[in-house]
């Protein structure tokens, strides 16, 4: 943005402070000029209608103390904004229906949880749980990363693992070791080992045999505070039905809202790209850091490189975001939607007594978190608008 200014035209405020500190010294000049394009640069985004995303560079090309000044100054902004269609849309996202055979499954993972152990020296059957050690390695016998395990327990016939890997710990016994050659699925969740061929070794270090609890009132008794199996039942259905909702919930916000994304249209700049990519980066490292995984680590299962994941997943989620960011606030400020002292401090009190260490309290404490709380809260009722008009 280019913007010059002559200080001549200021309104009669700025000229009485002008004089005001003229008569002091000819120092506070420089304050004087501090705060008047301060003030003239916020005066001209609001009448010119952009929208500064960065720090602003300034030139200053002539001052007369308390007289004239002309600048320039250079920021990055972001274009027109064109937004499209938000009210009134449609979702193909369907409710979900929680059935028997979902509570069945549920209870039957309780059942398996709560089985007596009883280590057995025979061969391993279905139903039987082993504790394993195990690795993976590809063609070349390279150790493949994620593909191996110490004292790891499965319960065979569980489906845990891929197709053919318990198939293939039947019949073994404590002790024996074994190597067998499996396929990943092709759409497999790990790129790097999508449709990939792996030679896996696992020795079984014990076979237990399950006893699993029968299905009744004592059962239930056992799982938590409920005196008959119905009520366990009961419980389970709520559950799911609970975590369908919001998952449809979910599934319909991101739909709806990559419609309006996609029919609108907003020329970003790359800096703010740049800066919400750092952050996209920031943020899974520490995430990986979390889960015990190095960002080399990820990369390499992700069969990629650091600068081919930033280039292809990064910066298109970085772009998406601050796209998606630009467009909720234009609806807001369209929609006159804003977030009231008291729906902010009711957040950020939830907030606080969720996030008790005090790294993170204090961290709650900044002007600049409270920024990006509210900020969040004017999103979500900018969705939620989107969602309770669509059909």
């Amino acid at each position: 943005m280019k913007n010059k200014i002559i200080l001549e035209s200021l309104a009669m405020d700025l000229k009485r402070a002008a004089l005001g500190y003229h008569r002091k010294s000819f120092i506070m000049a420089g304050k004087f000029l501090d705060e008047a394009m301060t003030q003239l640069y916020a005066r001209a985004t609001e009448a010119e209608q952009i929208r500064p995303v960065t720090q602003p560079k300034v030139d200053v090309k002539k001052f007369v103390p308390f007289t004239t000044l002309e600048y320039d100054v250079t920021t990055n902004v972001i274009g027109p904004i064109k937004v499209g269609k938000y009210k009134g849309l449609k979702s193909s996202v369907k409710d979900k229906t929680v059935t028997a055979e979902d509570v069945k499954k549920v209870l039957e993972t309780l059942q398996t949880r709560l089985s007596e152990r009883k280590s057995v020296d025979r061969a391993a059957k279905a139903d039987d749980e082993v504790i394993m050690d195990f690795k993976g390695v590809d063609a070349k016998g390279d150790p493949i990363n994620g593909a191996d395990g110490k004292e790891y327990p499965l319960t065979l016939g569980s489906n845990a693992f891929i197709p053919g890997f318990e198939d293939n710990l039947i019949s073994m016994k404590p002790g024996e070791e074994k190597s067998f050659t499996l396929t990943f699925p092709k759409d497999y969740g790990v790129k790097a080992l999508a449709s990939k061929k792996v030679t896996f070794t696992v020795t079984i270090k014990t076979v237990n045999e399950l006893s699993k609890p029968e299905l009744n009132d004592t059962f239930a008794s056992t799982t938590g505070p409920f005196k008959t199996l119905q009520e366990l039942k009961d419980d389970i259905k709520k559950q799911l039905e609970h975590e369908a909702g919001h998952e449809v919930l979910r599934d319909r916000q991101n739909e709806l809202l990559a419609q309006v994304v996609d029919a609108s249209e907003v020329a970003i700049p790359q800096a703010l790209v740049d800066q919400q990519s750092v952050y996209e980066l920031d943020e899974l490292r520490r995430n990986l850091t979390y889960r015990g995984q190095t960002f080399q680590e990820f990369i390499e299962a992700e069969a990629t490189t650091e600068e081919e994941y930033k280039k292809d997943v990064i910066e298109p989620r970085a772009l998406n975001q601050v796209k998606t960011g630009v467009i909720l606030a234009e609806i807001a400020e369209v929609e006159k939607l804003e977030v009231t002292p008291e729906e902010l401090e009711a957040q950020m009190q939830a907030l606080k007594v969720q996030y008790k260490d005090p790294a993170m309290q204090a961290e709650l404490e900044k002007p600049e978190t409270r920024r990006d709380i509210a900020s969040r809260i004017l999103s979500q009722k900018v969705v939620n608008l989107i969602v309770e008009t669509s059909i």
